[in-house]
């Protein structure tokens, strides 16, 4: 691989990107779907692709980052509110889990999210129903994560086939 040609160098960074974006579903740090999206962008504007694969690398890719958004934000939210979830517990759950992931890295924002969550719901539902109602949401963020991760892979494959096709 010789990287003083510019459109390597592009593949490589473009690369680098996408697998950072599919790996920043898992780890909150980094902005998931986003980044992975943004490699295949940076591809498409930057490489030496042809002009018809790479725009249609980016229309396919820019497709499955959408609808996989707005799976991940409609599906769970649907089973939340069929669960009787409301939002303020939601909100506390990001609020704490935010903390929590200053507090204790990494893992204190699942900490932190449980806690939030599990206080707005014992004090809206009383102790012996809080717990039932933290793992739907538990449930639903994991759906959420596991919806944006296939999203993330499905631009990622879209991107190998555009390389593969160029």
């Amino acid at each position: 691989m010789d990287l003083t040609d510019s459109g390597t160098t592009v593949n490589v960074i473009a690369g680098v990107a996408i697998a950072l974006g599919v790996l920043g579903v898992v780890i909150p740090v980094l902005p998931g779907l986003l980044l992975a999206w943004a490699g295949v962008l940076f591809w498409a504007l930057a490489g030496d692709a042809p002009g018809t694969v790479k725009w249609l690398v980016l229309v396919l890719a820019t497709l499955v980052a959408v609808i996989g958004a707005l799976i991940k934000y409609l599906v769970p939210g649907k089973r939340l509110k069929a669960a009787g979830v409301p939002n303020s517990a939601l909100l506390a759950g990001g609020v704490l889990g935010l903390i929590g992931f200053f507090v204790v890295p990494v893992v204190g924002l699942v900490l932190g999210f449980v806690l939030g969550v599990w206080l707005v719901e014992r004090a809206r539902l009383g102790p012996g129903r809080a717990w039932p109602a933290t793992k739907q949401a538990l449930g639903a963020a994991g759906l959420a994560m596991l919806i944006e991760f296939t999203a993330g892979l499905g631009v990622a494959v879209v991107w190998v086939f555009g390389l593969l096709a160029a």
